[in-house]
C-alpha cells in the first residue's frame, strides 16, 4: 500500500491516456518516467493482510476484504468451514501467519484507509465497519498508525 501524493495521483490519471507503445522522449514517455520515479519516492505504508492459499478460508477472506467488519466472529467461520474454533485457528495461523483477530483487524484498518484517503468522513467510515463508535474506531487507529484518522485525512 503506498500514500498517494497530489503529484503521484495526477501523474497515474494521466497515464491511463498514455499509449501502451509510447516513444521515449514524447510527452507520454516523460510522464511515464516522472511517474516512475514518484512511485519510488511514495511512502509504504507497511499493512496487507495475506491471503491464504486453502479455497474455503481463502473464500471467506476475500468475501471478508470486500466487506469488513471488525466484529467478525472466528466462530461462524469455523462453522462455515465446518471445523472447530481450534482447528480453524490453528488453520488460520498456518495459512497466513498470523491470528484471525490480528488479521480482521488488519483488514478492517486497509479498508478504512482506502475509505478515508477517499474523503469518507471519520464517523462513516467506523460505522460500516462496524465499530461501536467513532471513539472506539480512532483509538484503534491512533494505535495502529500513531495519528488520529483526521490527521491521517489531512495528509491525503
Amino acid at each position: 500500500m503506498l500514500k498517494v501524493s497530489a503529484l503521484l495521483h495526477q501523474l497515474l490519471l494521466e497515464a491511463t491516456d498514455a499509449r501502451a507503445d509510447y516513444q521515449e522522449h514524447t510527452r507520454d514517455g516523460v510522464l511515464m518516467q516522472l511517474l516512475l520515479h514518484e512511485l519510488a519516492r511514495a511512502e509504504t505504508l507497511p499493512f496487507f493482510a495475506p491471503l491464504p492459499r486453502d479455497p474455503g478460508l481463502a473464500a471467506l477472506c476475500i468475501g471478508f476484504l470486500h466487506r469488513p467488519l471488525i466484529h467478525a466472529a472466528p466462530g461462524d467461520w469455523a462453522r462455515r468451514l465446518h471445523k472447530s474454533e481450534r482447528s480453524f485457528s490453528r488453520l488460520f495461523r498456518q495459512q497466513t501467519g498470523t491470528a484471525f483477530g490480528e488479521w480482521r483487524q488488519q483488514a478492517c484498518l486497509l479498508a478504512a484507509l482506502s475509505r478515508l484517503a477517499s474523503g469518507t468522513p471519520v464517523t462513516t467510515v467506523a460505522l460500516e465497519l462496524g465499530y461501536d463508535s467513532p471513539g472506539a474506531f480512532s483509538t484503534m487507529f491512533r494505535k495502529r498508525l500513531g495519528r488520529a484518522p483526521s490527521s491521517f485525512l489531512e495528509r491525503a
